[in-house]
């Protein structure tokens, strides 16, 4: 079966439509499908509800479908660098969903596994907890948490071979792989495509079987945060 499509335009073409679910891959600026956010952003499509780390920042990543009022609601775990985030959540434009970051990284894994949910300690006498059910294993209580069964799944990786076996750069490899898995279909970009057989098979994060789509391009790799000092200072 074909995998590779000329353009992320392409990639989306017969998937999208409104009110639908996507899960994307990254951590911050890192990692994220950030040619296939661009596609999106074109595409018109809205109502979103989309599982994701972060949103991206103001005007990047997820930050533009934000700007464009796409997203109807993010079920995230951290969303602290996004002032239009900030504004939509708090004027009530937005919806919001929090998870703790493990807790949305494994419902993620638990839908592409097909386990339809779990017990979690994580978030127990706390706000999280809230409406969820409650139960004790070994004197200990936990809650249900639910796994993502999401539509489409975006991703980023840093190698392809031509079936879809992903090798993802170093940090990079943080919430693309679950969230590769918990799609119906998983679109994922990438920074180059090699031919079948050149990838060791013990160095592939992610197997194919996960991929239905794949796109080679550029990227800008934006730093969300500056830390370095100056020279002159360094010196």
């Amino acid at each position: 079966m074909q995998k590779i499509y000329g353009s992320a335009a392409e990639a989306l073409d017969g998937l999208v439509f409104d009110g639908m679910t996507i899960a994307a891959g990254g951590f911050g600026l890192c990692g994220i499908p950030e040619l296939l956010i661009d596609a999106l952003v074109e595409t018109g499509v809205k109502d979103l509800t989309i599982a994701s780390n972060n949103c991206g920042v103001d005007g990047f990543g997820l930050g533009k479908l934000l700007d464009t009022k796409q997203i109807k609601k993010m079920i995230s775990s951290y969303v602290g660098e996004n002032a239009e985030f900030m504004r939509q959540y708090l004027s009530g434009e937005l919806e919001l969903e929090f998870n703790p970051q493990g807790t949305l990284a494994e419902r993620m894994r638990a839908a592409g596994a097909g386990i339809p949910g779990f017990y979690t300690k994580t978030g127990v006498g706390t706000q999280i907890a809230d409406g969820k059910e409650h139960k004790d294993f070994n004197g200990e209580t936990y809650i249900l948490e639910t796994g993502l069964f999401m539509d489409l799944s975006i991703v980023k990786a840093w190698k392809a071979d031509e079936t879809g076996n992903l090798v993802f750069r170093k940090t990079a490899r943080n919430f693309n792989p679950p969230a590769a898995t918990c799609g119906k279909v998983c679109i994922v970009e990438v920074e180059e495509i090699v031919p079948n057989g050149s990838l060791d098979p013990d160095h592939i994060h992610l197997p194919g079987i996960y991929v239905n789509r794949i796109i080679q391009g550029e990227h800008e790799k934006r730093i969300e945060k500056v830390t370095t000092r100056s020279r002159k200072t360094a010196a």
